[in-house]
C-alpha cells in the first residue's frame, strides 16, 4: 500500500477528512500536526490514538510535529468534558509537559532520517501574545453563532455547569496553533479525535482568512468497546501509559483481558501488526479448537512492547506467570515482595485480616466494589486466595495465619487474570 490514507481506512483510524484532496496530497511528503494538552503527568490509551496515526504517517516518509500545549493546557479542550478542568499551575505544566514527552520518544522515530519529528509548545507563540493584539488580529475572524453551534457548547451551555469564557475561547486558540504552525512551520495537515472535528475545520477557515497555505483535516474516531464503554477505562480508572501510573503488567493485563469483541479492532487501531496476521486471528477464533485468549496475549504483547518495550514486557510477562493459578512458580516471600512492585497492592494491619471474611476483605481493599459480587464471585469458581481455588460452598471463608505466606503477603485473584497482593503492615 503506497498512500497513508489508504493505509489508516483500512484499520478503521479515519472517520471523516476535510477534502478527498487529502489522498493525492499525500502522494508526496507533509507536515502534520496532533496536539497534546499536559493536563496530567502521563497521557492514557485514549490519546495513544493520535501518537499511533503520527507514526503511520511517519512510515509513510511524512514529518509529525507534536505540539504539546503549554497554553492551552492552562484553558482546557471543553470538547467530551461535561464539567471544567480544574485550572493548573505553570509549575505544575511544565512538569507535566516534560514527563509525557516520553510517550512520542517511545512510538515515533526520533531518528528517522527523512521525516524526524518536531516537538513544539504553543507557550513559544502565545507567552508574548498581548490580548488587546490576539483580540484584534485573530479574534474578529470568528462569529459567535459558529462557536455557539458547535456540540461541544452546545452541551455545556445546556447543562446545569454551564461554561466559562475561558473554556469558549480554546476554540480560538486551536485555531490559531493550526494557523501558526502552517504559516512558520509549512504544516498543512493537523489530525484528531473526531471530538476535535470543529476544532479542526475552524482552524483551516482561519489559515483560508489569514492568506495562508493550504490546510487540512483529518478524524479519527474515538475509541470505544463493543459494549459502548470508552475504551482505555478499567474499573481503577484510566489506563495510564507511564509504568509508575500504570504498571507493565497491569498494562499487560488490560489488553489480555479484552473481550473477543474487541479484541481484533484494538489489534487494527492501536499496533503496527500486519493486517493479513490480524485476519489470520480473526479466522482462528471462529474455529472451534481455538485456545481461548491466544489473540489477547498477542494484542497485550504488542502494546506493552511498543509502550514500555522488551524489558516491560519482560517483567510482565514475569509478574503473569508468578501469579497465574496452578503455576510451578512458588509463592515465597521473595517471590511476592518482587511481583508487588509491578502488581496492584493494598497494606491491612494484622487485626484487619485473621478471622477475617473474605468477602469483607476483598471490599475493603478495593478489590470487588461489593459483599455480593464477592460472594457470587466464589460460588462461581471465581475466588482465588495465593493461587488456590476457595470452595464454591464455603462463602464466609476465613483468613488464618496459615494463609499468610511468609507472614506477611496475601494473594488475592479473581478468576485467572486479576490479581492484587496484600501485604501485612509493620
Amino acid at each position: 500500500m503506497s498512500n497513508v490514507i489508504e493505509c489508516l481506512k483500512t484499520r478503521g483510524l479515519v472517520d471523516a477528512m476535510t477534502s478527498e484532496e487529502l489522498v493525492k496530497l499525500t502522494e508526496n511528503p507533509i507536515k502534520l500536526y496532533c496536539g497534546f494538552d499536559p493536563t496530567a503527568d502521563s497521557l492514557h490509551i485514549g490519546n495513544l490514538v493520535g501518537i499511533i496515526v503520527l507514526r503511520w504517517f511517519q512510515k509513510f516518509g511524512h514529518t509529525p510535529v507534536v505540539i504539546l500545549g503549554g497554553a492551552t493546557g492552562r484553558i482546557g479542550d471543553p470538547s467530551g468534558k461535561s464539567v471544567e478542568r480544574p485550572l493548573l499551575d505553570t509549575s505544575t505544566i511544565i512538569y507535566n509537559t516534560t514527563r509525557i514527552r516520553r510517550h512520542f520518544e517511545a512510538v515515533l522515530d526520533f531518528f528517522h532520517s527523512k521525516a524526524r519529528p518536531v516537538v513544539l509548545n504553543n507557550d513559544e507563540w502565545y507567552s508574548d501574545f498581548a490580548l488587546i493584539d490576539f483580540l484584534r488580529d485573530v479574534g474578529k475572524h470568528f462569529r459567535l453563532g459558529t462557536m455557539l453551534a458547535k456540540e461541544s457548547v452546545k452541551s455545556r451551555l445546556n447543562s446545569e455547569e454551564g461554561i466559562s469564557f475561558t473554556e469558549f475561547s480554546y476554540q480560538i486558540l486551536q485555531s490559531y496553533d493550526f494557523y501558526h504552525l502552517n504559516v512558520n512551520h509549512g504544516v498543512t495537515l493537523q489530525i484528531g479525535g473526531s471530538d476535535q472535528w470543529g476544532n479542526i475545520t475552524e482552524g483551516v477557515d482561519l489559515i483560508r482568512r489569514l492568506g495562508g497555505g493550504a490546510s487540512y483535516g483529518l478524524t479519527f474516531p474515538l475509541l470505544t468497546r463493543s459494549d459502548g464503554k470508552k475504551f482505555g477505562k478499567s474499573e481503577t480508572g484510566a489506563i495510564w501509559l507511564a509504568a509508575d501510573r500504570c504498571s507493565p503488567y497491569e498494562f499487560y493485563q488490560y489488553f489480555f483481558r479484552m473481550p473477543d469483541a474487541d479484541v481484533i479492532k484494538m489489534m487494527r487501531t492501536l499496533t503496527f501488526m500486519d493486517l493479513k496476521e490480524i485476519d489470520e486471528y480473526e479466522a482462528k477464533m471462529e474455529e472451534k479448537d481455538y485456545v481461548p485468549n491466544t489473540a489477547q496475549k498477542r494484542l497485550a504483547e504488542e502494546m506493552t512492547r511498543l509502550i514500555h518495550g522488551n524489558e516491560g514486557l519482560e517483567v510482565a510477562l514475569r509478574v503473569t506467570q508468578g501469579a497465574a493459578p496452578g503455576t510451578e512458580t512458588e509463592l515465597n516471600p521473595d517471590t511476592l515482595r518482587e511481583i508487588a512492585k509491578d502488581m496492584p497492592s493494598f497494606e491491612l494491619a494484622l487485626a484487619d485480616l485473621l478471622g477475617q471474611k473474605f468477602v469483607d476483605v476483598v471490599v475493603k481493599i478495593g478489590f470487588l466494589p461489593s459483599k455480593g459480587e464477592a460472594v457470587r464471585l466464589i460460588q462461581n469458581g471465581g475466588a482465588y486466595l495465593n493461587n488456590e481455588r476457595i470452595d464454591v460452598d464455603n462463602v464466609n471463608y476465613r483468613l488464618s495465619k496459615d494463609s499468610l505466606i511468609g507472614g506477611e503477603f496475601l494473594l488475592f485473584g479473581s478468576g485467572k487474570k486479576k490479581k492484587m497482593i496484600v501485604k501485612v503492615k509493620k
